[in-house]
């Protein structure tokens, strides 16, 4: 896998990520887990989601997982062979295999997620050359910030 665990993030990945830590917040004021995601097709912004697991009864209503959704409707496609997902927390397993199928060449995350993550974390899915595509990763980018409002969130409901 073509991992990079940004030193020096680039400004479009902190505009973007900016943009989806905003998704994050609106994620946290539905008093959902804070993610956010943005897809970037050809330098335009295509979908925005979050969270929806409570409002929408789902397991699968991963910010990822809507934005790919919403991302392959607006371009009448399912492959996003041209597109970057930004999303504020490492991608579990479910939204990894999403990536995967749906051919996104390259994904910029936040913060790493220790206890779920299949990007670096527990997993590397993204790099595993036994799959029919692999993605290139570059994580950290506004870590801090990432992170910071999810423990904020699990912090207030303890």
């Amino acid at each position: 896998m073509n991992r990079d665990l940004a030193s020096e993030p680039d400004q479009k990945h902190e505009f973007f990520m900016r943009m989806a830590l905003r998704e994050a917040e609106r994620a946290r004021e539905d008093d959902e887990v804070p993610v956010g995601a943005v897809v970037v097709c050809s330098g335009e912004v295509v979908a925005v989601a979050h969270n929806q697991r409570e409002a929408l009864h789902d397991p699968t209503a991963h910010a990822e997982m809507i934005a790919i959704t919403q991302a392959a409707a607006a371009l009448a496609s399912w492959r996003l062979k041209d597109c970057t997902l930004y999303v504020t927390l490492e991608p579990c397993l479910m939204c990894a295999g999403a990536i995967v199928q749906a051919r996104v060449p390259q994904v910029v995350f936040g913060a790493v997620d220790p206890k779920g993550g299949a990007v670096c974390s527990l997993y590397e899915l993204l790099g595993d050359d036994r799959l029919n595509h692999s993605a290139q990763v570059t994580g950290g980018v506004l870590a801090e910030e990432c992170g910071e409002i999810l423990k904020q969130f699990f912090r207030a409901r303890r």
